[in-house]
């Protein structure tokens, strides 16, 4: 990750988002506050800058320019943990790595740079794949909050592998913008978290109802600390979707921190994605609670080549 030799930049976390390349195709549709609302091949989807959440509290922080447009971001902390993204000219992260002072690296995320630079254009990998066939029950595949007894059963339930054999690697962003991609992976639907109408805020008491999957990823993350799991946020059908789409950016994002903040899961563990009104738990073009949510995907055999090949064992 650190080997190649870079150009160092003076740009901030702002900068480096503001200035990515977005690939032919992508137009803005509209901007709320730092969240950009963007349309290609008849999808719209949302773009957020995590580098706040993941910058916090850090000792340094610094960038690089290397060859092909490609920027390199080191994240250095008080505990001489550095975290080194790397991501291609137009901003997706390919390479993300954890190196702890003994100079051991773990491998977040990795994407073969071969393949996707042949990717002009952003398009649906899931595309590739053929339709889904699920054979297990749906308690086995979605769990919900509400049916949880024992908090152990978070655990269990995020250990388990994919439910369908994993292709090849993909790029964090392919899965955040591939809902066929991301169904290869369980979910763990929180609808026992409450959001206010319009907001994106958890209350203290709210916070400590995160506790049971928290515990299950801090048991994970010591068996293997490259362990990497999808946020995602939902909102439901009232106001247009283009502000629900930069609302349940928001909340996956409030998830984010409180796990980190709260419990210590840490940043660069965690990736978050808005998806707005498009997945209704339930079917209502009014108000309601069950959609104002926030889900949770084990997806590191999605991203990450070590943990993708012991799972297909």
């Amino acid at each position: 990750m650190d080997q190649e030799k870079g150009k160092r930049i003076e740009l901030t976390p702002e900068q480096i988002v503001r200035e990515r390349r977005r690939p032919q195709g992508a137009d803005v549709v509209k901007q709320f506050g730092d969240r950009v609302i963007l349309q290609f091949n008849n999808q719209t989807f949302v773009e957020s800058n995590e580098a706040p959440r993941i910058t916090r509290g850090a000792r340094d922080v610094y960038y690089e320019d290397l060859s092909g447009g490609r920027t390199r971001e080191i994240v250095e902390r008080d505990n001489g943990v550095r975290i080194i993204t790397i991501r291609n000219r137009n901003g997706d992260v390919i390479r993300r790595s954890r190196i702890t002072p003994d100079g051991r690296e773990y491998v977040l995320t990795y994407v073969d740079e071969r393949y996707y630079n042949d990717v002009d254009e952003w398009r649906d990998p899931g595309d590739e794949l053929p339709p889904m066939r699920l054979t297990i029950p749906r308690r086995d595949y979605i769990l919900d909050s509400e049916e949880v007894e024992d908090p152990d059963e978070y655990y269990t339930f995020l250990e388990q592998p994919p439910v369908e054999r994993v292709q090849r690697l993909y790029s964090i962003d392919e899965v955040k913008r591939s809902a066929r991609v991301r169904d290869i992976a369980r979910r763990i639907d929180l609808d026992t978290l409450n959001f206010d109408f319009g907001s994106a805020t958890i209350s203290d008491t709210e916070v400590q109802k995160l506790d049971g999957v928290a515990s299950a990823m801090e048991k994970l993350l010591k068996k293997n600390p490259a362990e990497t799991f999808l946020i995602e946020g939902h909102t439901d059908a009232v106001g247009t979707p283009e502000a629900n789409l930069a609302l349940s950016d928001r909340r996956a994002e409030a998830v984010a921190e409180a796990l980190t903040n709260a419990f210590g899961i840490p940043a660069e563990n965690l990736t978050t994605q808005g998806y707005g009104e498009e997945y209704l738990k339930v079917n209502t073009p009014g108000p309601n609670r069950e959609n104002r949510r926030v889900a949770i995907r084990r997806i590191t055999s999605l991203v990450a080549p070590v943990a993708s090949n012991s799972d297909q064992q």
